[in-house]
């Protein structure tokens, strides 16, 4: 069976706040790609919390290749970033950033504690978020000439495939996009039509 979907988060959650002895635990989570997304709600989060201490984060970007990334920030090893990961695995999230800015409140939570409230944080936050899912897709270039153009539009209406982009010049281009599981099938189709050419977009 080809797993073919996944979850994510549709938009930036609202910001959430929890509180323990004190102290404040404001929630974010945003929906990101790359490592420089991440570094940018960063930024954006230190330039609207500059009297916080500590900014602990965990991020996961990837489909079927997962990167990761907890971070604690100052407190103690493994109090902060990994409780807010293991909230990521747990609500089966990917390319999500999830981060707790802490103020302190003037008591000391102890590493129990602050496992509880960072893991807490995570959990109120996610849970606030707006949860989807989308489907893992695999990309076709059809190469054909006019003359093809019937059946090809014939079998895009029957197996409902989307086209992406296509170039009508001397010949004629497609750019198709189809789900995982379907990809092989819908390869085979075209490939057995004589005078169509395709071919996988990586």
């Amino acid at each position: 069976m080809i797993k073919d979907v996944y979850k994510t988060i549709a938009k930036p959650s609202e910001e959430t706040l929890f509180k323990e002895k004190g102290s404040k635990f404001f929630g974010y989570a945003f929906p990101v790609y790359t490592e420089q997304d991440v570094k940018d709600c960063l930024e954006n989060l230190r330039k609207q919390h500059h009297a916080a201490r500590h900014f602990c984060y965990a991020y996961q970007i990837g489909i079927e290749q997962l990167k990761f990334r907890a971070n604690d920030d100052g407190e103690p090893n493994n109090s902060a970033g990994l409780p807010i990961y293991g909230q990521i695995q747990s609500f089966e999230v990917t390319n999500v950033l999830v981060v707790s800015v802490r103020y302190f409140g003037g008591i000391k939570l102890g590493v129990g504690g602050l496992i509880t409230a960072y893991k807490t944080s995570a959990q109120i936050t996610l849970g606030t978020s707006e949860i989807i899912i989308k489907t893992i897709d695999v990309q076709f270039k059809l190469k054909f000439e006019y003359d093809l153009m019937n059946t090809v539009q014939r079998i895009i209406k029957e197996k409902n495939i989307k086209i992406i982009r296509q170039n009508l010049e001397m010949d004629c281009e497609y750019f198709i996009s189809v789900r995982k599981k379907e990809a092989s099938t819908i390869f085979t189709v075209f490939d057995d039509l004589y005078k169509v050419v395709i071919k996988i977009i990586e």
